[in-house]
């Protein structure tokens, strides 16, 4: 009787690369974000990235970030957490963890703790220090939501497509 393999990845690798495999989609060409939702039974329950909402074509609106509020990206896209919530069907997300690729801002942070999600595991912080994610952190903490860094195995996982 053979032994069972010593080399799969942990929970956290998994849904962390979802993920990051979900940031992959999006169109966005300074940032991608990813974000996948997941139950205390380790199911995925949702996921999603940064993109335009459905129905406005990404080749309408813009991609930049520029003065000009009317014509930057950051009045019309939606960031991958939100996304992700909103992409969900089947009830209620209280209680469930979500894995993201860059720390949430506040709107976000707004989201996940109305939408009942008790723990974030973020990637990248390359925002902090900004009013937004000073404001996210102070919001999750005072909610209860658990924030914890992803810990970086250093494992290398190769998908060809």
């Amino acid at each position: 009787m053979s032994e069972k393999r010593n080399d799969y990845i942990n929970w956290d690798e998994y849904f962390m690369g979802i993920a990051h495999l979900s940031a992959m989609r999006s169109k966005d060409p300074n940032t991608q974000v990813g974000a996948c939702i997941v139950s205390n039974e380790n199911k995925i329950m949702s996921m999603g990235y940064n993109g335009f909402p459905n129905g406005c074509s990404d080749d309408d609106f813009p991609w930049g970030k520029t003065q000009d509020e009317l014509n930057s990206k950051y009045l019309y896209s939606t960031h991958g957490e939100l996304n992700a919530i909103l992409n969900y069907r089947g009830g209620s997300l209280e209680g469930s963890k979500m894995y993201v690729t860059l720390f949430p801002c506040n709107e976000c942070a707004k989201a996940i703790i109305q939408a009942g999600i008790r723990q974030v595991v973020y990637d990248s912080d390359k925002y902090e220090g900004t009013l937004a994610v000073i404001a996210s952190k102070r919001m999750l903490s005072a909610a209860g939501v658990k924030v914890t860094k992803y810990e970086h195995t250093g494992r290398e996982v190769l998908i060809r497509l």
